[in-house]
């Protein structure tokens, strides 16, 4: 664990960007540069993720960094000198300045801004204070706009979902039609991989943009002889296969930057483990399987989404165009 430099009275948020600023100051973060994520801050200095978004949350209002969708938060490309000590509390904004502030909001800020808050820190970085934060507004001022961090979360996924539509004139086959929803829908969780982590199919996530994928799919699906359970179980199985590996994408990033190891960095720190169950000759199989690797398996979820989205369309077929060409 980093133990920080600053004034031992201090808050440990203080102490966190006092440490960050040394760094910037003194050059070991450039402009540019990835700043730690609120979860690798938690771990180095162990706090709580709720800590570690206040002192990132400070670190961008005093101009230090800024958060880049998709990438993180980064150093500012130009940054302040250190001041020599850290302030206990900042400043609060010139009246004018506030006001512009509060007149300039809008649900439709406040939703992208949290969206990219859990875009590159993860949702349980997301709170109403450091959105509020990351506006420059007062920490009540969402809450004008926006109930609950629960109807944020919603009206979330409801944008995120509705990034992407499907073209007026659909697709004739079958086939085609859902191949493209299901690459559609990938993509948005590729783009957005905390929206996995919303809802399960027994506790489904249940916002109008989410229902526009499934109403293109289950269209596809209509029409050809299927009852109703028969066709919504089908529904079920191809939104459980992108949604199941879609949840390994969140997961990743957080083992990522709690263990500060890569995956494969993980997995060479297993290869003795792995050396032992094969030696033990236990899985003959498994063994047979590995051994036949010259580098290693490399899983790779893009083509393990391809590669199953082709086996269950397979597998489909014959019961699709079956039950179509009785009727």
């Amino acid at each position: 664990m980093t133990k920080t430099t600053g004034t031992a009275g201090d808050p440990p948020y203080l102490r966190i960007v006092a440490a960050i600023r040394r760094r910037i100051a003194h050059g070991e973060l450039a402009p540019g540069d990835r700043v730690p994520s609120t979860r690798q801050i938690a771990t180095e200095w162990g706090v709580a993720l709720a800590t570690a978004t206040k002192a990132l949350t400070t670190l961008r209002l005093e101009g230090l960094v800024e958060a880049r969708p998709r990438i993180g938060t980064v150093v500012a490309g130009t940054t302040p000198a250190a001041p020599a000590a850290p302030a206990r509390r900042r400043p609060s904004p010139a009246p004018d300045s506030a006001q512009a502030q509060e007149q300039e909001l809008s649900l439709d800020r406040i939703v992208r801004t949290a969206i990219e808050i859990a875009d590159t820190e993860g949702l349980s970085a997301l709170s109403m204070r450091g959105v509020a934060a990351r506006l420059g507004v007062a920490a009540m001022s969402t809450y004008r706009y926006v109930p609950s961090k629960e109807d944020l979360v919603l009206r979330m996924a409801d944008a995120a979902f509705g990034e992407k539509s499907y073209p007026a004139e659909a697709p004739e086959d079958w086939r085609t039609r859902i191949e493209l929803g299901a690459r559609t829908l990938w993509s948005l969780y590729r783009r957005h991989p905390w929206l996995a982590q919303l809802g399960s199919l027994t506790r489904p996530l249940i916002v109008p943009n989410l229902m526009v994928h499934g109403e293109w799919v289950l269209s596809a699906l209509d029409g050809h002889g299927l009852d109703p359970t028969a066709l919504f179980d089908i529904h079920v199985l191809l939104y459980n296969h992108v949604q199941g590996l879609a949840v390994h994408l969140e997961m990743e990033a957080h083992a990522e930057a709690t263990t500060g190891q890569s995956e494969d960095q993980w997995m060479d720190s297993r290869t003795p483990a792995l050396q032992e169950l094969v030696e033990s000759g236990r899985f003959p199989a498994f063994t047979k399987v590995v051994g036949a690797f010259e580098d290693g398996y490399d899983l790779r979820l893009d083509a393990l989404f391809e590669f199953g989205l082709k086996t269950l369309l397979d597998g489909l077929a014959s019961l699709v165009e079956g039950r179509e060409a009785a009727t």
